[in-house]
């Protein structure tokens, strides 16, 4: 999971918190191309359509929701029977400003995947949560993820992270934003190591009459172990090109 500008799975290939607006209350919804979370599609590299909510205070302080179709549960082989395709997550956390060019984000964030389904051997359920933290200084900001129970779909994942660095830069004349990432995602328990992989990230986005258009090429060097279910075959974890059209209200 991205700041709750829409399709920040896509542009931004990690979660991110909602930025602090004028108003307390804001919201978006929006169109991708293919749903990609930390370098991984999220829907067999199909289209999603996503959305979310999120209230801001003044102190720092904000919680919200934000929601995307996805398949690769089922795809992946987890699902023993009944089904799942909506993602929901649910978050609170706290941030500021240290100084004018040093800012901070603490929170945690609660992956929710709605259904009614039984996970297959070897499988657990999808609903993940994880504590988080950044720091960033100008237009770098790193950020560190860490799992506190079963990991998306991998039993006895506690202990599971992901560390990132982040870089965004606007073009004031062009109004294009450029933004550049990498990530590394480790995988608990030993047993499920295999799984583990980086992944890297270029994007561009710019606003057009209210609307924030993007487009993001993202890639991982996961290993062969990352495939749909065989009646699918595919990669994961393999290079793309997504595009986005996002409204924030």
């Amino acid at each position: 999971m991205l700041k709750k500008k829409l399709l920040v799975a896509a542009l931004a290939a990690s979660f991110a918190v909602p930025a602090m607006a004028e108003s307390p209350i804001s919201s978006n919804v929006g169109f991708v191309s293919d749903y990609i979370f930390r370098g991984i599609t999220q829907n067999s590299h199909n289209p999603a359509v996503q959305g979310g909510i999120d209230y801001a205070h003044d102190s720092g302080l904000y919680v919200g929701a934000w929601g995307s179709n996805v398949s690769w549960i089922a795809d992946s082989g987890a699902v023993a029977s009944g089904s799942v395709t909506m993602e929901l997550d649910t978050y609170i956390g706290f941030g500021g400003s240290a100084t004018e060019d040093v800012g901070y984000d603490v929170g945690i964030v609660r992956y929710n995947y709605l259904g009614d389904y039984t996970a297959a051997s070897g499988f657990a359920k999808a609903d993940t949560t994880e504590l988080y933290g950044s720091v960033s200084y100008k237009f770098l900001t790193a950020k560190y993820s860490y799992s506190l129970g079963d990991f998306l779909a991998v039993p006895e994942g506690k202990g599971s992270n992901y560390i990132e660095l982040n870089a965004e830069y606007t073009l004031e004349g062009a109004g294009v934003t450029l933004s550049a990432h990498y990530g590394k995602q480790k995988f608990k328990p030993a047993s499920a190591d295999k799984y583990s992989y980086s992944d890297y990230k270029l994007a561009a986005s710019k606003d057009l009459a209210g609307y924030e258009v993007g487009v993001a090429y993202t890639s991982t060097n996961a290993s062969s172990d990352w495939t749909y279910a065989d009646n699918l075959g595919g990669k994961w974890g393999k290079g793309v090109l997504a595009l986005s059209v996002s409204h924030s209200m």
